[in-house]
């Protein structure tokens, strides 16, 4: 029922000494209407005494028993079932009053018209102490945005204050927040304080509104469709959520958000002002501190708090994904080696072998290596920690039966290897033992073979003999490169040549073949 003139109050208020004036200012209501039940009390001669055990609406079936007929003509709306169904997504209190006229039809009941409806779930919300939510549904969005102020911590290393920047959402249904310390604002720290933002609200929000910083948006046109950037839109795949930049110079869009920030600045910027910081650490575990305590306190016009309405808001968000989302790096046209590995990082990941010399991009996350051919991915690896060099991962299911793609195999490469002879031949047969398939080795091997086209097979084979006499235990392409780059090799072949004429006898004769430069069998 709506609400009606409080006359049992200003009976209790009258019998405690307070005048009409004063009953009208302190409890908002008009002197007409006041001094109207002052004066019926005084011709029908009734105190508050006599009705101190009577409900609200018997006293006002007292004093107004034609307005009460008038009121009792209409069914009454269950507005409890109406508060419930408005936090349901595209629930309006138009469609409510529609289904609850057609109910009065069909039990020949009145129906109530629609402005006297809506204002008997605003007096039922502010009876009950609730929330009238016609504007946000729970569940419904998130708003994001940048702090205007921001926060400093002191480098300790050179003294220097260092600038720190806030990320801030908030749920407009339930006002629950969440406040991120960024040292900028670029792409990755803004995608990755989303990916925190989502795991601390334990859910995700139908849409996702936000402004149209550069980071997120490449073009809000008047007209045509808005274009996001390719982190932003695969972040939104992932969390299967639509991103919906609020309209350019409108901030009133995302209103809640822009609030939040305000208030931010005061729960976790002011209070923490006079505290020094001495690494990002430490001021991040200050502001989590009091995030928490911000939304924990008390709301100031209703009822409970940010976070017990966030507990009645929780079950409307969409579940998270099993996996969160990573920010992911595109090398693009990446040539596919005869062994169906793509070197990344100098490791090896290997695809399947009928991919072999053909180009594939790779996108790369903070723990994966995926492998596309096209718009098609062909493999993901577990990507090998930072640090770690020449790794394979290689699926079985990439290998072939017989391996046939390539003209080589590891018998021909071994006779190339020992043509060179002995030092060359080892080094092949070396990287061949450290492999765990033999096409693993075609690579590395014939890389290292390659260089007799550039310094001759000779030197070739000095570098090879001066890796392994000098404790190199599995030289590689880079090693010998950089032997052969700094003349090593012919520096380790003259020192060697004068130890051997020291050691050689007056009187005897070397052959011609030793000093015309022919091949070195040591």
């Amino acid at each position: 029922m709506a609400k009606k003139i409080s006359v049992k109050l200003i009976l209790e208020l009258r019998g405690s000494g307070m005048g009409r004036n004063a009953i009208a200012r302190t409890r908002h209501i008009s002197v007409n209407s006041v001094g109207d039940v002052f004066h019926k009390a005084d011709e029908n001669g009734i105190s508050y005494e006599d009705v101190r055990d009577m409900d609200e609406d018997s006293v006002y079936r007292m004093f107004y028993p034609d307005k009460f007929v008038q009121e009792s003509m209409y069914a009454q709306p269950d507005y409890g079932y109406v508060h419930q169904e408005l936090k349901r997504v595209g629930v309006t209190l138009k469609l409510l009053w529609q289904e609850y006229q057609d109910q009065c039809r069909a039990a020949g009941s009145i129906p109530m018209g629609y402005t006297k409806y809506c204002k008997g779930y605003s007096d039922y919300t502010i009876v009950n102490r609730l929330t009238n939510h016609l504007e946000h549904k729970p569940g419904d969005a998130v708003e994001v945005d940048w702090s205007g102020p921001v926060m400093e911590y002191v480098d300790t290393a050179t003294g220097e204050a260092v600038k720190v920047y806030l990320f801030v959402a908030t749920l407009p249904y339930s006002q629950y927040s969440y406040v991120e310390p960024c040292r900028d604002m670029k792409m990755d720290s803004f995608i990755r304080a989303h990916v925190h933002m989502y795991q601390y609200f334990g859910g995700v929000a139908t849409r996702l509104i936000c402004d149209n910083r550069k980071t997120g948006v490449v073009s809000h046109p008047r007209e045509g469709e808005i274009v996001l950037t390719a982190d932003y839109e695969a972040l939104g795949s992932h969390y299967q959520t639509a991103i919906m930049p609020a309209g350019i110079r409108r901030p009133k869009q995302k209103a809640s958000v822009e609030g939040t920030v305000g208030k931010v600045a005061t729960a976790v910027i002011a209070r923490l002002r006079n505290e020094m910081f001495c690494s990002f650490n430490e001021l991040k575990a200050a502001v989590s501190r009091k995030l928490d305590a911000f939304n924990h306190s008390s709301f100031q016009k209703r009822e409970g708090s940010r976070y017990e309405a966030y507990l009645d808001e929780k079950p409307f968000l969409h579940p998270l994904p099993s996996i969160p989302y990573e920010i992911a790096t595109w090398v693009y046209g990446r040539k596919v080696n005869i062994d169906f590995h793509v070197v990344f990082e100098y490791n090896r990941y290997s695809c399947p072998y009928q991919y072999a010399r053909k180009t594939v991009d790779l996108k790369v996350t903070d723990s994966t290596v995926e492998i596309y051919s096209g718009n098609t991915r062909i493999a993901t690896h577990n990507r090998f920690p930072s640090g770690r060099k020449n790794q394979y991962s290689t699926h079985q299911e990439d290998m072939p039966d017989r391996f046939r793609i390539s003209p080589w195999d590891d018998v021909r490469i071994k006779n190339w290897a020992g043509a060179i002879v002995k030092y060359t031949a080892e080094v092949v047969g070396r990287i061949f033992e450290d492999v765990s398939i033999k096409e693993q080795g075609y690579n590395p091997a014939l890389a290292v073979l390659r260089l007799s086209n550039k310094y001759s097979e000779a030197r070739l084979e000095a570098a090879c003999e001066f890796a392994v006499t000098n404790g190199i235990k599995k030289p590689r392409y880079h090693h010998l490169s950089s032997i052969l780059a700094a003349n090593q090799d012919e520096i380790y072949m003259e020192q060697k040549k004068a130890s051997d004429r020291a050691k050689t006898p007056m009187g005897y004769l070397r052959g011609s073949d030793y000093y015309g430069g022919g091949r070195n069998d040591q």
